[in-house]
């Protein structure tokens, strides 16, 4: 047996390292590092709670809304606030623009370049596909980066600045929306519907929403223009619906009011229980101790720790792995497109990615009903006091999945704080049981090493990690 490290990785956010055991040329097992501790749960320690909105957000660049969306929630159950209806449109708003930004970044600048590698040059789509999705250099991201840059002009009406907006609160948004402003929204959603069906699908949103199985997919994606089909052509090549298959247990915490929270496992939707989730630190640089919920952990580190080796926690759902995400959104969702891939190539590299970009379709005419739902001249946030003493949780969804805040107050002042991100999910160590996280088991039998195609990037990219966020 032989072990590599492959790492770090371009185009992630953060460090990511991947201990490799080989047999034969594929992988036996795997060991996902993630190596750069930061400690934000440690530093809003003995702050004024309302402090976490300042400094959440600046986990991340790229998901900074979703940190302070969670944020606002855990302060506004421990506050007991009900945010205004117009807030809550706000926020969805906010939310959905940076997630769907997020999308698009993924698919043009992350994902879609690996397929422009020389090691496919002998592949008939190679050079249309190394013309359109080399980094920088391709004709793809001279199209999606301006109207990407188009879209989060959203954000300047909505949230004022992005990322690391003080918009969002508790009782809902600071940022309230005028008529004429209403109307400028609805313009640049217009624009970015625009791009998307000429662009990336070459049909309408709601033609793409309407797929209801992989036949019906692969009927749609035959000969059409666009790149989303284009991905579709490569995919059925190199064969990626049979690629990347994890535990096949998802959990989605519920997005926008339209997407609910759940388990899907077995084959079967269950209901989701936030105390079912514990957090083990056996193989983290963390001080080990029993698994425990959110609410009572604790990061402390143990940099020397003989099991240690990554800063990530192993968060699990009743004693179990689970992967979070677009695909989980979507599968839990009940859309039909989805289930049927997954009942057919479970949670698969193809899967992953058309799930991310069916969330682009189904979203965008969501978010221009939530636009003109908008009520200019009523209010936009709900007032309220931080208690002395209190308890708040909040779940949200961010573009990669389930994100949990767990905060607690004593006098005022932030107690405990305790975060698990969507990367933290899918990007787990093994625990106490020596059971290994989603993308760990998603690696087993890939080929790697010397002279193997880049499959690994490919089923590490699915999962878009975010290691800052991870690390927190």
């Amino acid at each position: 047996m032989t072990r590599i490290v492959v790492g770090p990785f371009n185009r992630v956010e953060g460090d990511l390292e991947l201990k490799l055991d080989l047999a034969d040329g594929r992988v036996s097992s795997a060991y996902v590092n993630s190596p750069l501790f930061r400690g934000f749960e440690q530093l809003l320690v003995g702050r004024p709670a309302l402090d976490a909105l300042g400094i959440v957000p600046r986990i991340c660049g790229i998901c900074s809304v979703a940190q302070s969306v969670a944020a606002a929630q855990a302060l506004g159950s421990a506050m007991g606030i009900v945010p205004t209806d117009n807030g809550l449109l706000a926020r969805h708003l906010i939310q959905a623009t940076e997630n769907l930004a997020d999308h698009l970044s993924h698919f043009y600048l992350f994902f879609m370049p690996d397929f422009a590698r020389p090691a496919y040059v002998d592949r008939g789509w190679h050079y249309a596909a190394a013309e359109r999705f080399t980094a920088i250099r391709g004709s793809a991201a001279a199209d999606a980066l301006p109207a990407r840059a188009n879209f989060l002009k959203l954000m300047g009406f909505l949230a004022g600045r992005w990322p690391h907006t003080l918009a969002i609160q508790p009782g809902g948004s600071t940022r309230a929306i005028t008529a004429g402003e209403r109307v400028r929204l609805l313009a640049l959603l217009r624009e970015f519907r625009s791009f998307l069906e000429r662009r990336l699908f070459g049909d309408q949103l709601e033609a793409v929403t309407a797929l209801d199985s992989a036949a019906a997919l692969a009927a749609w994606s035959d000969g059409r223009p666009g790149d989303f089909p284009h991905f579709l052509a490569i995919a059925r090549d190199l064969g990626l619906d049979g690629m990347g298959r994890a535990h096949d247990r998802f959990l989605s915490m519920g997005a926008y009011d339209q997407f609910p929270a759940g388990v899907w496992q077995d084959g079967e939707l269950q209901a989701f229980d936030p105390a079912c989730i514990t957090e083990d630190t056996r193989h983290a640089w963390l001080l080990d101790g029993p698994a425990c919920p959110p609410s009572e952990g604790e990061t402390l580190i143990d940099a020397d720790k003989a099991d240690g080796y990554t800063w990530c926690k192993a968060p699990r759902l009743a004693g179990q792995p689970a992967e979070v995400g677009a695909l989980a959104r979507q599968l839990i969702a009940g859309h039909p497109l989805i289930v049927d891939l997954v009942q057919r190539q479970g949670g698969s590299v193809q899967a992953r990615v058309v799930a991310r970009l069916l969330e682009l379709a189904r979203v965008v005419p969501l978010m221009e009903n939530w636009v003109r739902a908008l009520q200019p001249g009523a209010p936009f946030c709900a007032q309220g006091l931080v208690p002395e003493d209190g308890r708040g949780i909040g779940l949200t969804e961010a573009a990669r999945g389930s994100l949990g805040h767990w905060l607690s107050v004593r006098r005022g002042r932030i107690e405990r704080y305790q975060i698990i991100a969507p990367t933290t999910w899918n990007f787990s160590p093994r625990d106490r049981e020596g059971v290994p996280g989603p993308l760990e088991t998603a690696l087993i039998g890939l080929p790697a090493g010397d002279g193997a195609p880049p499959t690994i990037q490919h089923v590490v990219r699915s999962f878009d990690p975010c290691m800052v966020c991870t690390v927190h």
